[in-house]
């Protein structure tokens, strides 16, 4: 094959594209992979950080979503436990709110439905004593705690994109698909870095997936895909502790509290039909009063815009399945051989941040089905990138860190340990002072990480190693930013 024919086309560098992209070429597929932007750029970057089965699912009886999850977040934790930690979700009641005798049930089915072994169950609270009711107003005096787990969104995209390139992927950032066109042994997709060849192409473009869909007309197309913005607030911190908060709302939705980044409170989300364009998605006047209004329903201290330190939102690509509202759209995925294809296209819609795993190897095995895999995955069961700890747990990881390299700050140790996990040592190296790591660009931010991730994931722009390789924008200011920057563009 020359260097622009493929196996398999993969458009799409969010989550599932990368899944996907990892998993084929870990059974042997040559495999291109097409995002237009930067690797997690969207949706994937935007989420509410969570590997969760997603409690709230039971009211809508997706039983088998549900299960999926709670296994994948077994898996997951094992996979990347330096990306992956356990999170205790505290839930306060009062009454009028859904029955305690539901919630203890609905909690009993999420602790025994997914087979939990790694997590602690759930319980009930006195918010009176716990102290998780400290920030909470007088009137909540019980509650119901219980486990799922926080991650690094982007991070978890870009290492499944790593994960990829080391079976053999080429990973093309910036590579806009604009035209696709069939021929007899496959498709040429025009790109903006020049022509590809493939057998198949695969839409994994998760919000432009039916834009994608219009590359190839056909007068059976439809649309498949509601896009939903969800917004969130980050704010500074709003609880001294490290549980996180699940609130039920006055609509039924609900809203979570989450610790993050050791100085903030992520805040979210919100579930609004996002009819506009899915490029730049902006939070709204409205949904920013809404979260406030929720979140003040339980906290002591109301939530005022002055707390607000940055927002974000992103639009979930979810299958358009009928539901009125928002908030009860499926977030399951559901895949589809493209109308007039003859099984050498194959779109994705829908899907979550928890289950890209089980959709990747869906996607692998109806691909194996019309062109058998070289050879079976090398993938399963395997950790991945940095996910191979010495010890087995972070916490200790880092402290073993603390003691090989005594003279480097520990919170940048812990900072990259819990990014990096065992591939810190690809860019520490031999260094043993600060100095030898080369220039801070600030807040802990080394030359040799910055190189690492040039040269080993894609980053290209200040954008790309603050908000989606580091996560250190908050504390960036525009003259650093600027700094980096101009570093960048050497």
């Amino acid at each position: 094959m020359n260097d622009n024919s493929f196996d398999i086309l993969v458009i799409g560098g969010g989550i599932n594209g990368c899944g996907i992209a990892h998993e084929l070429a870990a059974r042997g597929y040559s495999v291109c992979l097409a995002e237009k932007n930067d690797i997690a750029s969207a949706t994937s970057s935007w989420s509410t950080k969570l590997i969760h089965g997603g409690l709230r699912y039971l009211e809508r009886y997706e039983f088998r979503l549900i299960r999926e999850s709670l296994k994948e977040r077994e898996v997951l934790m094992r996979m990347a436990p330096h990306l992956i930690k356990p999170l205790r979700f505290v839930l306060p009641h009062l009454p009028g709110m859904r029955p305690k005798w539901l919630l203890r049930m609905g909690l009993f089915i999420y602790d025994k439905l997914g087979g939990r072994n790694r997590l602690a169950g759930s319980r009930a609270v006195s918010l009176k004593t716990d102290r998780a009711g400290k920030c909470l107003k007088a009137k909540f005096v019980t509650g119901f705690e219980y486990s799922d787990c926080f991650v690094d969104d982007s991070r978890l995209t870009i290492i499944n994109a790593v994960a990829a390139a080391a079976f053999g992927a080429d990973i093309r950032r910036d590579c806009e698909v604009t035209k696709l066109d069939q021929y007899k042994s496959g498709w040429v997709a025009q790109t903006t870095t020049g022509p590809v060849k493939a057998k198949l192409v695969i839409n994994a473009s998760g919000p432009w997936a039916d834009q994608v869909c219009a590359l190839y007309p056909m007068p059976q197309n439809v649309k498949r895909v509601r896009l939903v913005r969800g917004s969130h607030l980050i704010t500074r911190k709003l609880f001294e502790h490290d549980k996180a908060y699940i609130f039920q709302n006055s609509d039924g939705r609900v809203l979570f509290a989450i610790p993050y980044l050791d100085d903030f409170t992520l805040v979210g989300t919100t579930d609004v039909d996002h009819p506009e364009s899915p490029d730049s998605p902006q939070i709204s006047k409205q949904e920013i009063e809404y979260i406030c209004t929720q979140l003040s329903r339980y906290m002591e201290r109301p939530l005022a815009k002055s707390d607000i330190v940055s927002t974000y939102s992103g639009v979930r690509p979810l299958y358009d399945d009928g539901q009125q509202e928002a908030q009860s759209v499926t977030r399951d995925y559901v895949l589809e051989w493209q109308q007039g294809s003859a099984q050498s296209w194959l779109n994705i819609f829908g899907g979550k941040l928890t289950t890209y795993r089980k959709l990747s190897l869906a996607v692998a095995a109806m691909i194996d089905a019309v062109l058998p895999a070289p050879h079976p995955s090398q993938a399963n069961g395997r950790h991945l990138p940095g996910g191979n700890l010495e010890t087995t747990d972070i916490e200790t990881f880092n402290a073993e860190l603390a003691q090989k390299f005594p003279d480097l700050p520990t919170k940048v140790l812990a900072r990259m340990a819990a990014a990096y996990g065992s591939r810190v040592y690809k860019i520490i190296g031999t260094a043993d002072k600060p100095h030898q790591l080369g220039r801070d660009f600030g807040n802990g931010l080394y030359q040799a990480e910055i190189d690492y991730l040039v040269n080993h994931e894609w980053a290209r722009t200040a954008e790309d190693l603050l908000f989606r390789r580091t996560k250190l924008g908050l504390y960036f200011d525009e003259h650093m930013t600027n700094e980096l920057d101009a570093y960048l563009k050497q």
